[in-house]
C-alpha cells in the first residue's frame, strides 16, 4: 500500500528547470495523485519551507534511498531523525542521457555519524521511476508491495497523471538550466562503478611506440605540397635569428677580411662582429705614425687621443657606472700609474690626467732625470693641476693593493732602462702588490717583459704581441683613412660605434 512508504527518504528529480528534491515522505494522496516531502533539500541546499508537495505531472524520475524497516519508528515530523537521515550538501541525484537515471552518492549524515554501506548494498535500495510506463494507483501499489519483498532491484516507473495542485503543495523553485547540465556532466564523469576500473596500469612506453611520427610528418608534407598550402621553406628549415644590433634587410654578402697589409702578419685577430684584423711589425707601424704626424696628426693630437682611450677603458675595468657614482664616494678607486722617461710615458701621463678629472685617485710614478722629453714636460706640467699624486721613489707606492696598475715603463727602442735600478725596484713592487695591470702600447720585445699584464692596448693597429700580453684591446687613436692607404695598408675601420674594441686570437 503506498501508506506504507510513509517515512521512507526519497530522491525527486523534477527536470532540468525544477532541479532535485530530497526528503522523507510525510504524505501520499492517491485521490490527487501528489505526493509530500518533509523536511527538503533542494539540489543539496536545506529549504526554508518545511514540507513541499509535488504532482505527478511534475516528477520525471523518482528514487528510493532509505525504506524503513519493520521495527523502525519514524515519525515524519521528528526533526532530529530528518537531520540525520538528509544527505550532505552537494548530494545531488541527475538523470543519465538514456532517462534512467544514476545515484551517485550514497545519504550522508551531516549531523551524526552513520554505518557507510558497501557499495552493492547501496544499489539494491534505488529505484529509478521513469516516464515510459502508463501507471495506475494499483500499478504503483504492486512495485511498492514487490519492493517489501525484495530489496535489490532497479524498475522503472512512470509519473502519475497529472490532476489538480493539492491545496497545501508549494510549488518548488527552478534551478536553473545550466546547474541541471553540471548534474547530468557529474553523473557522466563520476557515476561509473569503481569495481570496473581495470587493476593494470596503462602502458604509456608502449603506445608511445605505435606512433611512427616520421610516417606522420612525411604525410603532412606530402599533403601540403600537393594542395600547395606551403609557399616558403619545408619542415627542416629553421627561421633566422638575429641579434638586437643586426640588420634583418637582406644586404651584400659581408667581407671579414677588409684590413689588408703589404706583407703577411706574422699574426692575426678578430672582433666581436667576426672581422679579421691583421698585425703589423713595429717598422710599418712606426712608418704609419710618421706619415700621420706629416699630415697634421701631431704627437700632442696622438697623446690626447690615446690618454681619452685608455682613460675610458680604465673607467670600464674599475667598475663604470656602479663603481663612479656620486652615491659611492667611500669606493673612490686607486690607480697606481708606473711611467718611464719617453714618449709611453707621456701616454700613460695624459691617461692619468684623465683618471683623475673623473675622480679616481691617481698615484703618478716617474723617476727623476736631469734632462726629460717635451712631451713629459707638457703632460706633466697638466697633470700637476689635478688632484693626483706624483712620487719618485718605490717606498712612496702604496703598500697595500690598489685596484689598477696601469703600466707605461717599457719602451720599444730604449731596452737599457730594464737595466736600472729604479725599473727593477717597481717591478718587483708591481708584482707583489697582487693588483690587476694594464699595458698601454706594448713592445716587443725577445725578452720577458717584467710584469704580467691582464689587459694590453694597442694603437690604431696591433702589434704581433705574446702570450703574456694578456687580452688584447684595440683603441682609435684618429688615423685618417687615406693615411693607411699611403703607407700600403688597405684600410677599413673595425671599430664600428666604439673607440675601444676587443680583439680575440685567431
Amino acid at each position: 500500500m503506498a501508506t506504507d512508504w510513509l517515512g521512507s527518504i526519497v530522491s525527486i528529480n523534477c527536470g532540468e528547470s525544477l532541479g532535485v528534491y530530497q526528503g522523507r515522505v510525510s504524505a501520499v494522496d492517491q485521490v490527487s495523485q501528489t505526493i509530500s516531502l518533509t523536511r527538503p533539500f533542494h539540489n543539496g541546499v536545506k529549504c526554508l519551507v518545511p514540507e513541499v508537495t509535488f504532482r505527478a505531472g511534475d516528477i520525471t524520475e523518482l528514487k528510493i534511498l532509505e525504506i524503513p524497516g519493520p521495527g523502525d519508528s519514524r515519525q515524519c515530523g521528528d526533526s532530529q531523525q530528518m537531520d540525520t537521515a538528509m544527505p550532505a550538501v552537494g548530494c545531488q541525484v541527475g538523470p543519465s542521457q538514456n532517462g534512467t537515471g544514476k545515484v551517485l552518492k550514497k545519504p550522508m549524515s551531516s549531523s551524526a555519524p552513520q554505518n557507510i554501506p558497501r557499495r552493492t548494498e547501496m544499489k539494491s535500495q534505488d529505484i529509478v521511476i521513469s516516464p515510459q510506463q502508463q501507471c495506475s494507483k494499483s500499478y504503483m501499489d504492486r512495485h511498492m508491495e514487490s519492493l517489501s519483498q525484495s530489496k535489490g532491484f532497479r524498475r522503472r516507473h512512470n509519473s502519475w497523471s497529472s490532476s489538480s495542485r493539492h491545496p497545501n503543495q508549494v510549488t518548488p523553485k527552478k534551478s536553473g538550466l545550466k546547474n541541471g547540465q553540471m548534474k547530468s556532466k557529474d553523473d557522466e564523469c563520476f557515476g561509473d562503478d569503481i569495481d570496473e576500473i581495470p587493476d593494470t596500469d596503462f602502458d604509456f612506453e608502449g603506445n608511445l611506440a605505435l606512433f611512427d611520427k616520421a610516417a606522420v610528418f612525411e604525410e603532412i608534407e606530402t599533403y601540403e605540397r600537393r594542395s600547395g598550402t606551403r609557399s616558403r621553406g619545408t619542415p627542416n628549415e629553421k627561421p633566422a635569428r638575429y641579434r638586437h644590433d643586426e640588420n634583418i634587410l637582406e644586404s651584400e654578402p659581408i667581407v671579414y677580411r677588409r684590413i689588408v697589409v703589404p706583407h703577411n702578419p706574422h699574426k692575426e685577430f678578430c672582433t666581436d662582429s667576426g672581422l679579421v684584423v691583421p698585425s703589423v711589425s713595429y717598422e710599418l707601424h712606426k712608418k704609419l705614425l710618421a706619415v700621420a704626424e706629416k699630415h697634421g696628426l701631431t704627437l700632442e693630437r696622438r697623446l690626447e687621443m690615446t690618454g681619452v682611450c685608455a682613460s675610458q677603458m680604465a673607467l670600464s675595468l674599475l667598475g663604470g657606472p656602479n663603481r663612479l657614482n656620486p652615491k659611492n664616494v667611500h669606493q673612490r678607486p686607486t690607480v697606481a700609474l708606473l711611467c718611464g722617461p719617453h714618449v709611453k710615458g707621456a701616454q700613460g701621463i695624459s691617461c692619468g690626467r684623465h683618471l683623475s678629472n673623473h675622480d679616481v685617485h691617481v698615484i703618478l710614478f716617474l723617476p727623476n732625470f736631469v734632462k726629460m722629453l717635451e712631451s713629459i714636460t707638457n703632460e706633466l706640467n697638466l697633470f700637476s693641476k689635478t688632484q693626483g699624486q706624483q712620487v719618485s721613489s718605490v717606498k712612496d707606492l702604496p703598500d697595500t693593493p690598489v685596484d689598477l696598475v696601469i703600466n707605461c715603463l717599457d719602451c720599444h727602442e730604449n731596452a737599457f732602462l730594464r737595466d736600472q735600478p729604479w725599473y727593477k725596484a717597481v717591478v718587483d713592487w708591481a708584482n707583489q702588490n697582487r693588483a690587476p695591470v694594464l699595458s698601454i702600447d706594448p713592445p716587443i720585445s725577445e725578452m720577458e717583459l717584467g710584469i704580467d699584464a691582464k689587459w694590453s692596448l694597442a694603437l690604431g693597429l696591433p702589434l704581433p704581441l705574446g702570450e703574456r700580453a694578456g687580452r688584447v684591446y684595440l683603441c682609435d687613436i684618429g688615423i685618417p683613412q687615406k693615411v693607411f692607404q699611403e703607407v700600403g695598408i688597405n684600410y677599413h675601420s673595425p671599430f664600428g660605434c666604439k673607440f675601444v674594441i676587443p680583439l680575440h686570437s685567431t
